[in-house]
């Protein structure tokens, strides 16, 4: 459904400088997909998702959206999508049923359809009865299920979230992704969610892990985090120095690997004589331990760090 090749986008700094914020991106979704694109803040996400949405025009490779040229057939491809960005695309002075009509207007949706579509979709969002009310009174949670019935309105076969759950707590989070996703299964929907949250990526059913505008992992969450094994340790420390300290004991260990992140250590392939060194010997020197199965957090930062290792 959607075909990436070769993307490189640039951002010009100065004069005669430029900064690389997407390079030779290769990337394909697949039909009726959820696929999440994660990383850090500045990995890319969003450029990729300025440049899917039309906001901005790829220079550089090419990008198709079922098959269509995404510069040569930008209406097409816009009446093929929904969009949910990054920051509120509704207006907070005007009632929900207003937003629903500027947007039903924008796609030329006679009145009887556009009720026809609410009717459907605000039943499995608890806003029925609240279209009447002003957009700035709701929350945030509520907020976002407009924005979703709102991209929704012209049943497109693609959905585009920029990073959808921020501001949210985790119980809105949860219920919102739960939300997509199933509208995604009933609907036959593709979607492409770009997320900071690496275990908000790991509901979906593919994902791509961006860091300084390059791909770094592609692949299903079990897929992924199985390239680190089944298990590993994770020690938290106090302080730095005590976690650098611990590192170095560690990688003296034949056959044991150890990532380092601030006053955190994953350590894979620990044996338990090594651990029963560690809890009688360096007690002190670190708050928790504790073994459990590898995240996409935690490829993230094996990749990284062995990248800049090598």
């Amino acid at each position: 459904m959607i075909s990436i090749k070769e993307l490189n986008y640039f951002y010009p700094v100065k004069k005669a400088d430029k900064r690389q914020a997407l390079n030779n991106l290769n990337l394909k979704v697949a039909p009726n997909t959820f696929f999440a694109l994660t990383g850090p803040n500045g990995s890319g996400k969003s450029t990729l998702f300025s440049i899917l949405s039309g906001l901005s025009l790829p220079k550089d490779g090419q990008i198709t959206i079922d098959g269509l040229d995404i510069v040569r057939h930008q209406a097409k491809i816009r009446h093929m999508m929904g969009v949910v960005f990054q920051s509120p695309a509704l207006d907070k002075h005007l009632t929900l049923a207003e937003n629903f009509q500027i947007h039903g207007d924008l796609y030329g949706m006679e009145p009887s359809l556009l009720q026809k579509r609410l009717d459907e979709d605000l039943s499995w969002t608890g806003l029925k009865d609240r279209l009447g009310e002003m957009v700035g009174t709701l929350s945030g949670g509520m907020a976002r299920r407009v924005e979703l019935v709102k991209a929704l309105l012209h049943r497109p076969k693609i959905l585009l979230m920029d990073e959808p759950t921020n501001g949210l707590d985790p119980g809105s989070r949860r219920d919102f992704l739960d939300m997509v996703d199933n509208l995604r299964r009933e609907r036959d929907m593709t979607i492409l969610m770009t997320s900071h949250i690496f275990a908000e990526a790991e509901r979906a059913d593919e994902v791509g892990i961006l860091h300084k505008g390059s791909l770094l992992a592609s692949g299903s969450p079990k897929e992924l985090t199985k390239r680190l094994g089944h298990e590993m340790v994770v020690i938290q420390t106090s302080k730095r120095k005590h976690a650098e300290f611990l590192k170095t004991k560690l990688s003296k260990k034949t056959g044991i690997k150890v990532w380092q992140r601030d006053s955190e250590l994953r350590v894979e392939k620990v044996d338990k004589k090594t651990l029963d060194d560690l809890l009688s010997h360096y007690r002190d020197r670190f708050n928790e331990i504790a073994i459990k199965r590898p995240t996409l957090e935690d490829l993230f930062i094996h990749i990284t760090q062995e990248k800049e290792e090598s």
